[in-house]
């Protein structure tokens, strides 16, 4: 069990039989081979054809033939060339977002067919996202990496399928947290950019506490993690906490796929990852959906706090659910004030979630919002008191609110439910 140690190196080796009980791999690279004649027991090869590498083309090539049986070796070699082609001339956030497509829907490559002089074009799979143990995982301490005028030797690098995943920077139990932050990570991308173009998740910790952020985030926005599995969990701030409920595997390809995304802010680009009570939350609406029969078609409450994301939140839950899930789902935004329409709306927009056209996803009256859920739209925002009858009596006089669809796969996520999506609205 991680617990406060003395010194970072205690702590940084404790952290390692962690992992390794988590079931990733473990190696210490501090002295680290360039060529497999030169690897030793204490001098590890990880296929680098240099410290100036943030890739393992050795351990990425394999995960892309095996992950994509019958493909072209030309294909596999394309998709290994776009990964690791340079993206310097744009913000970090930029590239990162760049890469995380790739990782997440597969690069698309065109081959030149040899026999029809035509070109093909496939997909290659980075990542299998939905069986973990297709993966590789191998989480390397002490990693020496050469940027363009420094070098630089963070603590902790994972590895899915030689791409480095996953960041981590420690402190000594008696030093502030802040400072991995501060003196480390803030310099690191500065000065070795290049590895986190590929970072889905940044983890920092001091033995005793541990947060939770990404390569774009400022430290008030790191958050702990005090649960794992379930809200009911009595909550633990713990270095080992936050490694388990966020660094395990299948947790990890979680968090990177379905709880990520890319916000376009006033100031730029923001990378957004979810924070413990989101996690928790949007989990329980997916576990709901599997019984939703039973749940008499009930989804749950999911409570959030003021200014605790839940916009995000919903936007996460969409995601997962088409990504997971799997059929033709709609998701209807309901709520009761205008305002909040357009933020929402917004954060949808901004998120790249929906194309900004305002008249194809929210509703202008209440024939249109008919209109929108008798048809195929993703996404439909609305406010509840378009749910009137043909009178426009806010609350029908008894008369029947007529049938809008019979299908099965539509959602409803409603906000604000307290003040006033009760009585014959909600009804409607």
């Amino acid at each position: 069990m991680v617990q406060s140690f003395d010194s970072e190196v205690a702590l940084e080796n404790a952290t390692m039989q962690l992992f390794a009980s988590l079931g990733w791999q473990t190696a210490n690279v501090y002295y680290e081979a360039f060529a497999p004649e030169e690897a030793t027991p204490t001098r590890p090869y990880l296929g680098r054809p240099d410290d100036g590498a943030v890739l393992l083309p050795a351990r990425l090539r394999a995960a892309l033939g095996r992950l994509n049986p019958g493909l072209p070796a030309e294909a596999i070699e394309a998709a290994l060339v776009e990964l690791a082609r340079g993206r310097g001339m744009m913000s970090l956030v930029e590239a990162n977002r760049q890469v995380y497509r790739l990782l997440k829907e597969g690069v698309s490559v065109e081959i030149l067919d040899p026999i029809t002089s035509q070109r093909d074009t496939f997909k290659v799979r980075v990542i299998d996202w939905r069986a973990p143990e297709n993966n590789n995982f191998l989480m390397v301490q002490q990693l020496w990496i050469q940027g363009d005028l420094h070098r630089r030797r963070p603590d902790l690098v994972g590895f899915v399928n030689g791409i480095p995943l996953l960041f981590g920077e420690l402190k000594a139990h008696h030093k502030r947290l802040s400072d991995a932050y501060t003196k480390n990570l803030s310099d690191y991308k500065e000065t070795i950019p290049h590895l986190f173009w590929y970072t889905g998740l940044v983890v920092l910790g001091n033995g005793s506490r541990g947060v939770l952020g990404n390569l774009g985030a400022q430290y008030n926005h790191f958050s702990t993690w005090k649960r794992v599995n379930d809200e009911r969990e009595k909550g633990v701030i713990a270095w080992e906490t936050l490694v388990r409920a966020t660094c395990a595997p299948a947790r990890l390809l979680d968090l990177v796929e379905n709880y990520t995304l890319y916000h376009e802010g006033e100031g730029g680009m923001e990378k957004i990852t979810a924070k413990n009570h989101q996690y928790l939350g949007v989990e329980n609406v997916i576990r709901a959906l599997a019984h939703i029969q039973d749940n008499h078609g009930k989804l749950g409450v999911f409570w959030h706090t003021q200014g605790s994301g839940k916009s995000f939140s919903m936007i996460m839950a969409a995601q997962k659910v088409l990504r997971t899930v799997g059929g033709h789902w709609a998701f209807v935004i309901v709520t009761d004030r205008q305002d909040l329409d357009d933020q929402i709306y917004k954060n949808f927009a901004r998120c790249g979630v929906i194309v900004a056209d305002e008249k194809q996803a929210r509703a202008q009256d209440g024939e249109h919002l008919k209109q929108l859920l008798r048809g195929d739209q993703r996404y439909i925002f609305t406010l509840i008191q378009k749910f009137h009858t043909r009178g426009g009596a806010p609350f029908g006089n008894g008369e029947l609110y007529p049938v809008l669809s019979e299908r099965s796969d539509i959602i409803v996520m409603t906000d604000e439910a307290h003040r006033s999506q009760y009585a014959d609205l909600a009804m409607n």
